[in-house]
């Protein structure tokens, strides 16, 4: 069994994080979404509605995708789950620079571990949790970018912030 992490703060979950999940299941049997607590962000969505969202719109049924949420060291998390490897997506060269520097540190740690970087499909390739909060406070189209739950929880977040 091939056991991947796959961690973000998924604030919100986006089409370009499903077709890293895709992509993933091609290398993988198996992907645990790692939703990071990482207050230090300010999510718009609380760590259980993140969870919820995501759980509602994954591809692929439990066991093969599970959603769970983490606030310890990301190595730490992929130990105690019995995972083989980190799974990051690479949009662009500023991505890469931040992706590999993480996985070094991560392989300081926990040299058993591979880090996984897959791209995204190209037509999700510039889609990015903070350009989608900035849409939906705006009242945007967010079909293209997201599924049809998360646009609703967008604008009822927003909705509620403006009353």
């Amino acid at each position: 069994m091939r056991r991947a992490v796959y961690p973000g703060t998924f604030d919100p979950v986006t089409y370009g994080h499903l077709d890293m999940l895709t992509r993933g299941l091609s290398v993988f049997d198996e992907i645990i979404i790692a939703v990071a607590e990482n207050l230090r962000k300010s999510p718009l969505f609380s760590l259980e509605e993140r969870i919820k969202l995501l759980q509602s719109v994954v591809p692929a049924p439990p066991p093969v995708i599970r959603v769970e949420g983490f606030s310890t060291m990301l190595v730490d998390f992929v130990r105690s789950k019995d995972a083989c490897a980190i799974l990051r997506g690479v949009r662009a060269v500023a991505d890469f620079d931040f992706e590999l520097r993480m996985a070094l540190v991560n392989q300081t740690f926990a040299k058993e571990i591979e880090t996984v970087f897959l791209m995204p499909s190209e037509k999700y390739i510039f889609i990015t949790s903070t350009m989608i909060r900035e849409v939906a406070e705006l009242g945007g189209d967010l079909s293209f970018f997201v599924p049809p739950a998360v646009e609703k929880a967008l604008f009822d977040k927003f909705s509620g912030e403006n009353k």
